[in-house]
């Protein structure tokens, strides 16, 4: 396992993260289809991460409403002091009409539900899960700084906000002198590269670093799924089809990383996953699995070493298609004499 620095903190973590959106929730239809999986299970596949050298782990209050956080408390026992745990807060925890969103009365009151369930007195990195348009960010930043203050929470993250709301809440933390977002975990694919547009150089510009969730687009990267074979059986992609992808795009891809792979001798997987690792900004990628022998091919990703060709391949038939005013930046006028690029 390799470890990169932690956006602009001196903290270390695993180039991958051991996601547990798998861990709990039996009969719920939603959670079914993801994982549900029960302690023994979860004992067993972070015995396998630890054991491949992952430090890193992700998971939510919203996963099963906190059995996921509780599950991993479990599973980690007296090593969680050697690890960084990350959680998150903002979606409905029950029918109170206040148990939602990113107001103070909400984080404090879940900060210390998701305390308990992990059995921890601090949580490494404390992530809001998405946007919430009637929270002033004031309230939920000048809260997340709070949290730091006390101890409760070593740092801060978000999760699923544009480049443009990330930002204001950099300006906001930094006019108050609070803590600042150190980490953006944001859907992040091969088959899908939206954030690339301006979420990437806004997290490049300020150090902040990039996690990527779903990296293998919700099992549609497993080289599993062809042209040839539309619904593969037992995948949770068949019965949760999330997150949207061009799938025609996709399977072109596909089609390039398993001749990537058979050059390496590794799977459609790896190579999605390894992919994401050559990219600049990426700091850890955030891996789930249901079985165990999905946990242990993502644990080779980070051994394979992608040529520039490779990378070059890979890039072209991922490739976004030109949006404005990306196109409009493409002037001209910009070249000097003699067709050198400005700048």
């Amino acid at each position: 396992m390799n470890y990169r620095k932690f956006g602009n903190t001196g903290l270390l973590v695993s180039e991958l993260c051991m996601g547990a959106m798998t861990f709990g929730g039996a009969g719920s239809p939603s959670f079914d289809a993801i994982g549900a999986l029960g302690q023994s299970d979860a004992d067993a596949l972070v015995n396998k991460a630890l054991e491949g050298g992952i430090n890193f782990f992700d998971t939510a209050d919203a996963y099963a409403r906190h059995e996921s956080e509780e599950i991993l408390g479990k599973a980690l026992g007296n090593r969680r002091k050697d690890v960084v745990v990350a959680t998150k807060v903002r979606f409905r925890m029950d029918d109170n009409v206040n148990n939602v969103g990113l107001t103070r009365h909400h984080i404090m009151n879940q900060v210390e539900k998701s305390l308990k369930a992990l059995n921890s007195d601090y949580i490494d990195l404390y992530q809001i899960h998405s946007f919430d348009p009637i929270t002033d960010i004031e309230e939920t930043l000048r809260a997340l700084d709070d949290l730091v203050t006390q101890g409760k929470v070593r740092y801060i993250g978000y999760c699923n906000l544009t480049a443009w709301q990330a930002m204001k809440a950099l300006g906001i933390s930094r006019k108050h002198g609070w803590n600042e977002f150190k980490s953006a975990q944001v859907y992040y694919s091969i088959a899908g590269r939206e954030l690339e547009r301006e979420t990437v150089p806004m997290a490049l510009d300020q150090n902040v670093a990039i996690m990527p969730w779903s990296p293998l687009a919700g099992g549609f990267l497993t080289g599993r799924y062809t042209r040839e074979n539309e619904s593969v059986e037992g995948s949770r992609r068949t019965n949760f089809d999330f997150p949207p992808i061009n799938k025609d795009q996709a399977y072109d891809i596909i089609d390039v990383m398993k001749e990537v792979g058979d050059a390496h001798g590794a799977s459609v997987a790896q190579v999605a996953l390894a992919w994401l690792l050559h990219k600049q900004g990426v700091t850890s990628v955030i891996i789930g699995a249901r079985k165990m022998y999905q946990l242990e091919d993502n644990l080779k990703a980070v051994d394979i070493k992608l040529s520039e060709d490779e990378m070059n391949r890979l890039d072209t038939v991922s490739a976004l298609s030109l949006e404005y005013p990306g196109w409009f930046g493409l002037l001209p006028s910009d070249r000097m004499p003699g067709g050198q690029a400005w700048g």
